[in-house]
């Protein structure tokens, strides 16, 4: 017998001794939804999966706020003063931040090709 999820024989989804739930709900490669638990030192460890489509590195400063009964976290973003460059007004970043190479764009970009399934 095999059920979702990958998940063995016993039903039970990979990882995960407890028989609880799997760890997403997603449609079409696109996580809908985790479940993750806050320790008593009120730490959240985001689930991998979520962390890889988002983008999030370790040091990645995050905004958490409640509203409407929703507790919302989103990365911070990269403040920037705007600087007229002849006829251009163009984003710099405020604080210091590393040189974007190309070599990092084309390995992004190969990354996302092969992740949609696209060739480039």
């Amino acid at each position: 017998m095999k059920s979702g999820y990958g998940a063995p024989a016993s039903g039970r989804p990979p990882g995960r001794r407890d028989g609880a739930a799997p760890y997403f709900q997603g449609s079409h490669g696109k996580i809908s939804t985790m479940q993750c638990t806050i320790d008593a030192a009120g730490r959240l460890v985001i689930p991998r999966e979520i962390r890889r489509e988002a983008a999030l590195e370790p040091g990645t400063p995050l905004e958490v706020r409640f509203r409407d009964g929703v507790v919302e976290i989103e990365p911070q973003p990269l403040a920037v003063a705007l600087q007229r460059k002849g006829r251009l007004l163009v984003a710099k970043p405020a604080t210091k931040v590393p040189v974007l190479r190309t070599a990092t764009v084309e390995a992004t970009r190969r990354g996302l090709l092969t992740r949609r399934g696209a060739r480039g």
